[in-house]
């Protein structure tokens, strides 16, 4: 019996919707670090642990998240995860402490990859070859507005209500979710391919993963494309305050580049999807983050630091590269593993946010006292993310494809 699903632009919407909040958390909070600071008589390395606790408890659940998808089905567990985020961000509105306020934001990040990881999920089961490249691509550019959106949001919202009201607002975007969701959310996991969930299935299940030849160096490709950006977004606060000498509702000078190169890497993946081959728009990817890169040397050694928009433009080419790629790379990953998509996501999610919780917690705090520290750490990290991919091909190759993108890859179709 086929399954019941909205249109694909409505599903696009609602998908990226629920794949928003976790990001906007991380970045709507920027504005309001100096009030919070001001209030609990933080330091900057506490401010910094509303970071790194939201992204280390988002990387520990994000294990669990889609394997409970795969047993449950990919509804119950998306109208679950959004309660627990509405309640953790009451929590954080009231938190009277510094304690409690981090206490509520591990408690929101167990909560913020569901519509993440669990979206992926739905999609494939619903779509396949260009059709999910198309549907991945559209969420991926709706998705990437949040980002974008979050620190300008915020800085408003702070200014207008205090840092409280950031995260009443962001109960109230929960409880529209919640009733949105429960009326139009369908379940795509059918009964009879769901997998029972216990502790010796959740091993098994990641045991077949990690021990697959082709994940690590997908979900290691995925994790540094991202990283060469993410390494600029974690340390936003001293990049735009500290090296760029802007004001706290100056944030859109670093989000709004780089989050528009998301948004138009997306809509060329998705113009290209079914018309270009993977290999070719993987190829176009890489030269536009290795250029980016080695122009974010330049800037950092030749510019004044502190000048924008020179500063700034190469994280928009870095952008559009990765998200040229990142819907091929997703749909690679889910295809290894037709029966347990949920836990592949999960997994994959896993890597990729521990490293982001150790780059925001760790080498952040580092990195972001200059512009060339970012710049150095940014283009390793794209060469990383060139290496994994080059690594997967070479072993690709003497595998079986497991899916249609990697037919297309290997056979170069």
């Amino acid at each position: 019996m086929p399954i019941a699903v909205p249109s694909r632009n409505a599903l696009a919407f609602l998908l990226a919707a629920l794949a928003m909040f976790g990001p906007f958390c991380i970045d709507a909070i920027f504005p309001a670090f100096p009030a919070i600071a001001r209030q609990f008589d933080a330091t900057p390395l506490a401010m910094q642990q509303t970071i790194s606790v939201y992204l280390l408890a988002y990387a520990a659940l994000s294990l669990l998240i889609g394997a409970l998808s795969d047993a449950w089905g990919r509804r119950v567990v998306i109208l679950g995860g959004i309660g627990v985020f509405l309640i953790a961000s009451a929590g954080c509105a009231v938190a009277q402490s510094m304690p409690e306020l981090l206490a509520f934001r591990a408690l929101q990040g167990t909560s913020a990859g569901i519509g993440l990881i669990v979206g992926r999920a739905l999609i494939r089961d619903v779509f396949e070859g260009p059709e999910a490249q198309k549907l991945m691509s559209m969420i991926s550019m709706i998705f990437g507005l949040a980002p974008a959106l979050a620190p300008v949001v915020g800085a408003w919202i702070v200014k207008w209500g205090g840092w409280h009201a950031l995260f009443w607002a962001l109960t109230v975007f929960a409880v529209a979710l919640l009733t949105l969701c429960w009326f139009v959310l369908p379940e795509t996991h059918a009964r009879e391919r769901r997998v029972p969930l216990s502790p010796r299935s959740l091993f098994t299940g990641y045991r077949v993963i990690l021990s697959s030849e082709q994940f690590l160096p997908l979900a290691l490709a995925i994790t540094c494309n991202f990283g060469g950006l993410f390494v600029y977004i974690a340390g936003a606060p001293a990049f735009v305050l500290g090296i760029l000498k802007l004001q706290p509702d100056q944030f859109y000078w670093l989000f709004v580049p780089a989050i528009s190169g998301l948004v138009l890497g997306a809509m060329l993946a998705g113009r290209l999807a079914g018309r270009v081959s993977a290999r070719k728009v993987l190829g176009a990817g890489y030269a536009i983050m290795g250029s980016a890169a080695l122009a974010g040397l330049i800037v950092a050694w030749l510019v004044v630091p502190s000048r924008v928009p020179w500063a700034v433009l190469p994280l928009a080419f870095a952008a559009i590269g990765i998200n040229l790629i990142s819907p091929t790379l997703n749909l690679l990953v889910l295809d290894l593993f037709p029966l347990r998509r949920g836990a592949a996501s999960s997994v994959q999610g896993f890597i990729t946010l521990t490293f982001n919780a150790m780059l925001a917690g760790l080498l952040s705090p580092w990195l972001a006292d200059s512009a060339m520290h970012l710049a150095v750490a940014s283009a390793v990290l794209f060469a990383g993310g060139l290496a994994a991919w080059r690594w997967y091909r070479a072993i690709a190759k003497r595998a079986p494809p497991a899916g249609v993108i990697e037919r297309e890859l290997l056979t170069g179709g």
